[in-house]
Order: C-alpha cells, then sequence, then structure tokens
C-alpha cells in the first residue's frame, strides 16, 4: 500500500481501483504513512506557515431545500437575516485591522441579495481594500452574473459539488436542482479566470466508497485552486436528523490524498472538523491543510447561520480569538500567516 502512496506523492495520480483500495485500507501504519507524507508536501510547499480567510456569513437565506442543510428554505425554525453593506464593509474593517487579507463572504442563495446588489458589495470592499483578495461562496448563479462579480473585484469562487455522482446528488438535493448545472458553473468560473473552490461533504447520507472514488477522479481533472473537504453533520430541523456524522478519520485521510494529488492547492481544515473534534481544525493542519477561517460575522449572528448542529463560531473559531488561534497553533508547530495566499500557479 505504501507504493501506492508514493505513487500519488510522485505523480499525483492513481487509477480508480488504487484510490478505493487507499481509501478502504485500515492499517494505522499505512495511513500514519499517507499523512507524513502529505504534511511533507505541505511543509515543502508552504512551511508551517497557515493562511487566514476572515469569514463574513452574509445571510441564512436561501431559495433552496437541500436536504441536508440548517438554513434549507422549508426550515421555519431559523430566525433568518441578511446583512447590510455597510455591515459586511465594517467586519471587512475589523478584519484588516487584525491584519486579515483575504475576506471570504458566504452565505444562501438569498434573493434579496441580487446580482446588483453583490455586484456593489463586491465593488465597494474592493475599492476600500484594494491588497485584500475577496472570495465568494454564493452558490449557483448566471454565468453573466459570476462574471460581473469578477469584474468588480472578486477573485476566489467556493462551490461545492458535494457529489460527483447523480444519482447520490438528487438524492441529497430538491428535484430543481442538478448535479450537471453544478458542474456547468464550476466551469464558468474557470473560464471567467478565478480561483475555484469545489470539494465535497464526507459521509453525507447514502455516500459509498465508489462515490468518493468518482469525487477524487472528478478533482484530479478539475483541478481546483482550492479544495473544501467536511464532514457531514446531521442538523436537528432537517430530513436528516438522525442520520449519523460522517467520520472524521476518513474525512482526514482525503484531505491528505487531495494534498498529495494537488501539493499546491490551497486547502483549509474546516470548521466541520472543528466542530465534530475539539482537536478537530489541528488533526487538519497535520493532515495536510494549509489554510484556517476564523469567523468574522457579528457575534449576534454566528448561531444563526446553522447548516449543521454545534457550529463552532467562537473562541479560536472566531477573528477575536486569534491570539488563541497562534497558541493552538504553535503547540504543533505551525504560525499564521497574514498574507493573501493567493494560489501560486508557479509551485
Amino acid at each position: 500500500m505504501r507504493k501506492l502512496i508514493d505513487k500519488l506523492h510522485n505523480a499525483h495520480t492513481l487509477t480508480a481501483e488504487e484510490y478505493r483500495s487507499l481509501l478502504l485500507c485500515e492499517d494505522t501504519t499505512t495511513n500514519s504513512y499517507l499523512q507524513e507524507k502529505a504534511q511533507q508536501t505541505t511543509i515543502a510547499r508552504f512551511g508551517r506557515n497557515m493562511f487566514i480567510r476572515g469569514l463574513i456569513e452574509i445571510s441564512n437565506r436561501c431559495r433552496n431545500n437541500c436536504l441536508y442543510c440548517g438554513i434549507r428554505k422549508s426550515n421555519t425554525m431559523v430566525s433568518r437575516y441578511s446583512l447590510s453593506r455597510e455591515t459586511i464593509l465594517a467586519c471587512c474593517r475589523e478584519g484588516y485591522v487584525l491584519s486579515f487579507r483575504t475576506f471570504v463572504l458566504q452565505g444562501g442563495e438569498d434573493l434579496s441579495q441580487t446580482d446588483d446588489w453583490v455586484e456593489e458589495t463586491v465593488r465597494n470592499i474592493r475599492k476600500e481594500f484594494p491588497d485584500c483578495a475577496i472570495t465568494l461562496s454564493l452558490g449557483e448563479k448566471t454565468k453573466e452574473a459570476y462574471q460581473r462579480f469578477y469584474d468588480a473585484g472578486a477573485n476566489r469562487y467556493l462551490l461545492r459539488h458535494e457529489t460527483f455522482n447523480e444519482a447520490h446528488y438528487q438524492s441529497l438535493h430538491p428535484s430543481e436542482m442538478s448535479q450537471a448545472h453544478r458542474l456547468e458553473c464550476l466551469q464558468w468560473l474557470k473560464e471567467i479566470g478565478y480561483q475555484v473552490g469545489t470539494g465535497i461533504m464526507v459521509g453525507s447520507p447514502g455516500q459509498t466508497i465508489d462515490h468518493l472514488v468518482e469525487d477524487l477522479l472528478f478533482i484530479e481533472r478539475f483541478q481546483p485552486e482550492m479544495i473544501g473537504i467536511g464532514p457531514f453533520i446531521p442538523h436537528a430541523d432537517t430530513p436528516f436528523a438522525n442520520e449519523p456524522a460522517g467520520s472524521i478519520d476518513l474525512t482526514l485521510k482525503l484531505l491528505s490524498i487531495f494534498r498529495l494529488m494537488h501539493p499546491s492547492a490551497l486547502i483549509p481544515s474546516t470548521t466541520a472538523l472543528a466542530s465534530l473534534s475539539a482537536d478537530g481544525r489541528e488533526r487538519g493542519i497535520l493532515a495536510g491543510a494549509n489554510v484556517v477561517m476564523p469567523n468574522l460575522s457579528p457575534s449576534s449572528v454566528r448561531k444563526k447561520y446553522s447548516l449543521y448542529n454545534n457550529k463552532a463560531a467562537f473562541g479560536s473559531e472566531a477573528a477575536e480569538g486569534l491570539k488563541e488561534l497562534e497558541k493552538q497553533l504553535e503547540k504543533i508547530g505551525y504560525t499564521i500567516s497574514y498574507l493573501r495566499g493567493d494560489y501560486n500557479y508557479e509551485l
């Protein structure tokens, strides 16, 4: 099995059957070797530096009804909010003082935040913070809208495909959403010139090892600049409330595989990992992650942006907890990088 890991490390590719064998391997020595190679690869490319992004959750309103999501349209238990443009700019100002140089605007597909509104918001952020990167994670839009946001100053776009298998995708989403359109959106983003992020949810209901192999092969082909991966965590007010959470160990294994597949990728140690385990973020870093995303949202709305149960949003997961984050990173031999942390196409 080590030969497969060495092959992935050197060639950045495996066959479907080889990926399957690696995912099914339960030998702790082998899995430790995989993590070790991933961590070595990350350090060789980025040193022991973790890029930070300031996460601003701009709205928990959403037109969609994804079965796994706590802010799905039909969840009447949610206290809905949409941040004003001035509030978003105030979050950016706070983040800038704290030395953040990337702002991530994430939200549901809120119809009240029109394309015109998003474009003008991006334009305002770009004007006030010309040295910062702007990342959007606002779901599916038209190609024209993506182009407008890019022209206004957005640099990156995060849009997880969630699962490449079409039947599995449909089992997680309402009938009006389609896997084909999600993939089309990702292609548009690439064509426009964004640094593009996609990724998967590990352990979602109905997911199989073969589905994960399809995901690995897709991401290998697509070559995203950013890869988001986190375990499925159920939300009490969704149809999947009683489903088990995804495996942290399998999530970490996949993270390490992605690092060896795409050595230069920007891969966050996600909030979902920290939400499932107190040391989840640190374990993600040791498995090959090189990005963390502290929460810059107003504290009054953080609990309202509840995609899943017990989402971490305070302490070292929050922007105001940077000192605490620094201490935790120091314990495992890492430091915060306050650079923008763009994808380096020359690495």
